[in-house]
């Protein structure tokens, strides 16, 4: 019986090979931006994945930018606003929202300062399924919408938050910018950040899903996005799986509603506004 002869010009091609189908079969994130304004789009890579470049860019409206992504990547994705370079912090690059820390376009492995709208995501986990979420956990900035795009397995439903909050959200979780009569609300925090209790923040005695139950804070973010994540046990309706897919992120997704601005309701008329949309 012939023996296979293994020679270097095999070895090369098998390389190749294996080469072609490893960019088969990685997955692109396509970003884009609908907001009427540019956004500084982050990105992070979760403890010992392979990171990706760039961690952070510029959007400007009407944009997109697709981003080739390691095939078992984990990490997150979201979108900083309100974005300069600020003299009196000797030309750091800053932002009012999203910020994270780098001082730079570039995040270069930090992450999202709350709150920010995040974009999650676990590539070819668990039974070579992809998980995805959109997360307010950590407070909300900017609408979000995620889309699986040519899955092969799992459910592959499109997720996100496709509601501007920032108007009504309530006074206790605001973030403005502008001063005076020129202030607006940019972001709205999660209740964990504004008051620092065990009881919002799921830790300490409240630190399972039997103790950490949904408070009227996260129920205003969940009653006005109702796939997306809203507190740290908010699983069963705000996880989302996919194989084989690749992924549109989209800033401002349209068409977007924004609540009703209520700069002095109490958490529970804002509540009451969740059905209002103008």
């Amino acid at each position: 019986m012939d023996r296979l002869l293994i020679t270097p010009i095999f070895l090369f091609l098998l390389l190749i090979t294996f080469s072609l189908l490893s960019e088969v079969q990685s997955t692109t994130f396509k970003i884009v931006n609908k907001c009427r304004h540019t956004v500084w789009p982050g990105v992070l890579t979760g403890a010992d994945r392979a990171p990706v470049n760039p961690t952070g860019f510029t959007l400007k409206s009407g944009k997109s930018k697709t981003l080739k992504m390691p095939r078992s990547w984990s990490g997150r994705v979201w979108g900083r606003t309100l974005c300069s370079n600020d003299p009196s912090n000797g030309g750091k690059f800053t932002c009012v929202t999203g910020d994270c820390g780098s001082g730079k376009v570039e995040c270069a492995g930090g992450g999202a300062i709350p709150p920010a709208t995040l974009a999650e995501f676990t590539l070819n986990g668990d039974q070579g399924l992809d998980f995805y979420d959109v997360s307010l956990v950590d407070g909300y900035n900017l609408p979000m919408l995620v889309v699986a795009k040519g899955g092969t397995r799992g459910g592959c439903s499109a997720t996100g938050c496709l509601v501007d909050l920032n108007g009504a959200c309530p006074r206790d979780l605001r973030v403005a910018s502008g001063k005076g009569s020129h202030s607006e609300s940019v972001g709205c925090k999660s209740a964990c950040l504004a008051f620092n209790d065990p009881i919002y923040c799921c830790s300490e005695a409240h630190n399972t899903p039997d103790t950490c139950q949904p408070s009227i804070y996260s129920l205003f973010f969940k009653h006005a996005c109702p796939r997306s994540y809203s507190y740290a046990y908010d699983d069963k309706t705000s996880t989302f799986t996919c194989a084989s897919a690749d992924y549109l992120i989209i800033f401002c997704p349209l068409p977007y509603t924004r609540f009703k601005s209520c700069s002095k309701c109490t958490p529970k008329v804002v509540l009451a506004l969740c059905t209002k949309r103008v």
